[in-house]
């Protein structure tokens, strides 16, 4: 008998399958300036309306989340937290999404799981206002087990020049908010499973996995609401590093994010995953995002309007002179 590439474990029909399931609800992020009629290597994608524009670009994966979510058998979540870490990074730089390309690498291909897993990328295009326009999907037995899958995205914004967010105007006297997360968003969850082996046990109420796959908060809306109403100094995406890495990212020189924790709203699960495992406070804070998904640094004479504009944002700190960057306090 010949050989073949299914023979060899790679399922093209597999793809094929997935990439019918997908099709007509990835069309529907589309819009005016998805020129799919000019090629089928690449996406084409026109930009109108912006004087000077600048495309700010950036990329991220789930982490170790996934196995969360495999173990669980529960997909539909992945897909928003692999856009949403991305678009929520060129969003610190006042940047609008404009596209989402997405990589997915398996062991062996299962078309329901595939497409569940972009189908949550869809959605959260949909909400960003923000086009699907292209991706890979590899089946690479060998290099990954049956089961396994690895998920990555990439997204494209736009901004115009003179609106770029860099941190760069920031000054003593800013008032220092903290944005709510929705959970642990994707950071940490090497440390998350060590402690939480069993994503099945019942945590307030509910099996555990459904507490750890709330997926990372898309912050397009609020962001951008804001944006329309006040100037801006700083945007920092809590992210891998959590509050201790992330907000020194966007602190110029001698200038110092001075930050009371005893505001900081942590959620119960962070509480109790730092009680179980016996964590010491400030490796918390510098794993995860602590119940901060997104910190904006403001003028103080615009504080309470944010506030206002924004219900859920809450003060956590403030800017001062000092060489450290940030001070926890």
């Amino acid at each position: 008998m010949s050989n073949t590439y299914k023979s060899a474990g790679v399922d093209k029909e597999e793809g094929y399958k997935t990439v019918d399931k997908i099709k007509s609800a990835v069309a529907e992020t589309h819009n005016e300036n998805v020129l799919n009629n000019l090629g089928s290597f690449g996406a084409f994608y026109q930009i109108a309306g912006y004087k000077n524009p600048v495309l700010v670009s950036g990329t991220d994966g789930v982490g170790t989340k996934l196995k969360v979510a495999l173990d669980s058998k529960k997909y539909d979540s992945i897909g928003v937290d692999c856009f949403a870490m991305c678009a929520n990074d060129i969003l610190c730089h006042g940047a609008k999404p404009l596209f989402f390309l997405d990589y997915l690498a398996c062991g062996k291909l299962d078309s329901e799981i595939a497409a569940e897993i972009v189908m949550g990328m869809v959605k959260a295009c949909k909400d960003n206002n923000c086009a699907l326009i292209g991706g890979e999907t590899a089946e690479m037995p060998g290099m990954y087990k049956p089961g396994d899958y690895d998920v990555a995205g990439f997204c494209v914004g736009i901004v115009e020049k003179d609106q770029i967010i860099d941190g760069s105007k920031i000054k003593v006297g800013d008032k220092v908010l903290a944005l709510p997360s929705s959970g642990f968003h994707s950071n940490g969850f090497s440390l998350v499973r060590k402690i939480f082996p069993d994503f099945n046990e019942e945590f307030e109420g509910k099996p555990l996995y459904e507490t750890l796959l709330v997926p990372t908060r898309l912050y397009y809306q609020p962001i951008h609401k804001l944006l329309e109403e006040v100037k801006v100094a700083g945007i920092a995406h809590i992210t891998g590093g959590g509050i201790i890495e992330n907000i020194p990212r966007i602190i110029p020189e001698n200038l110092c994010a001075k930050i009371d924790a005893s505001k900081i709203k942590i959620p119960s699960v962070m509480l109790e995953l730092e009680k179980r495992g016996n964590i010491d406070r400030m490796e918390m804070y510098g794993t995860f995002n602590m119940g901060v998904g997104m910190v904006v640094v403001i003028d103080e004479k615009h504080a309470e309007k944010v506030m206002d504009l924004l219900d859920d944002a809450y003060e956590i700190g403030e800017i001062v002179e000092n060489s450290e960057k940030i001070i926890l306090m």
